[in-house]
């Protein structure tokens, strides 16, 4: 089921929730809606599954605009971040009560749920109540109830914020297995750059009820379409600059060779931690100079965080054995030069 998002808006009295939404999600894609609390991401998934209307615009499930259709005509499956189990039923009651409703007969639901538990693999403990199960079983049953009717598009709200780290991680290793699995047009929310990034066919960036970007994970992190794109990615240095005659003056010294002079104007210079590197000497008129106020070992990097002097505390993120090599202990001066930068000139705010 391809999905149309065409000129979408929404007020909430005198708020408006979405501008002018456009989006196009292929037949069998899982994207991603990623970006701050109150940027629209839920308002956008609820008006999909019909459970808001939009006040300008239209949804097309393939070539049918989805105002014509009811909720239960629309053959949407929804995952909430609470799971929404019904604490009186068991595991099998509750992923077959979609089939219930419908009056499915007796014998085809228990054959599909247990297709189901094979499929969210739970198998053995379909007798169990939600309060005998783990937050990641309990996620994987409501998974299973919203499946049990064969939606043609599955909408999933935060559908692991509530759980732990480790089991947040599990469960997006299997929902991308699954949804390879099954084809199924999928549409999830999340704030979480790191699930959106491993679990999508695609990503949209939305911002104030905008959309800031929409491509692959790799286009995304690799050309942010914006500085809001770049900074909402997260743990970036900022400098803010001007560039005159192709050189960016700032209140750090960086250089930005192949600038032509109608660049002219007002930048925001982003680097990644990354994509800085430390040195114990100046390496050229990039370096940027400083004093180290801390560093920690994060597995097989270190992050390090470097006073500078009238400007921004930059951090630097460096392998293990390089920082080491320089010997550097927290006091020291150093000098910090960026391999890469990027630059916007659009005032935004997260």
């Amino acid at each position: 089921m391809q999905i149309s998002i065409r000129k979408v808006r929404k007020y909430f009295e005198a708020t408006q929730a979405l501008n002018d939404v456009n989006i196009d999600i292929p037949d069998g894609e899982l994207v991603a809606l990623l970006g701050p609390s109150g940027c629209g991401k839920t308002t956008l998934l609820r008006i999909i599954a019909g459970l808001e209307s939009p006040d300008q615009g239209e949804i097309l499930f393939g070539d049918t605009d989805s105002s014509s259709l009811a909720v239960r005509d629309r053959g949407v499956g929804f995952v909430f971040q609470h799971y929404a189990l019904f604490k009186h039923m068991t595991v099998r009651e509750n992923i077959a009560f979609p089939l219930k409703i419908q009056k499915r007969p007796k014998e085809e639901t228990a054959k599909r749920v247990d297709e189901l538990l094979g499929l969210i693999q739970l198998r053995g403990i379909g007798d169990r109540f939600p309060s005998q199960l783990s937050g990641g079983q309990k996620q994987r049953v409501a998974l299973a109830r919203a499946l049990a009717a064969r939606p043609r598009v599955m909408l999933l709200d935060e559908p692991f914020g509530a759980l732990d780290a480790q089991v947040r991680q599990d469960l997006r290793r299997w929902l991308r297995n699954l949804h390879d699995e099954l084809k199924m047009t999928s549409v999830f929310v999340t704030h979480d750059q790191d699930e959106a990034f491993e679990v999508a066919d695609r990503v949209v960036i939305m911002n104030k009820g905008r959309v800031e970007q929409i491509g692959s994970p790799e286009e995304i992190f690799h050309h942010p379409a914006n500085g809001f794109v770049m900074h909402f990615l997260g743990n970036v240095n900022i400098f803010h600059s001007r560039l005159e005659h192709g050189e960016s003056q700032a209140n750090l010294e960086l250089v930005h060779p192949g600038k032509a002079p109608e660049d002219s104007g007002a930048r925001s210079v982003f680097v990644r931690p990354h994509e800085l590197t430390l040195h114990r000497g100046k390496e050229g008129n990039n370096s940027i100079e400083g004093r180290i106020i801390h560093y920690r070992t994060i597995g097989l990097s270190v992050r390090v965080s470097l006073a500078t002097a009238g400007g921004p505390e930059l951090q630097i993120e460096l392998p293990q054995p390089e920082f080491q090599a320089l010997g550097l202990v927290k006091g020291d001066t150093a000098f910090a030069v960026p391999k890469g930068v990027k630059m916007f000139t659009d005032d935004y705010s997260i």
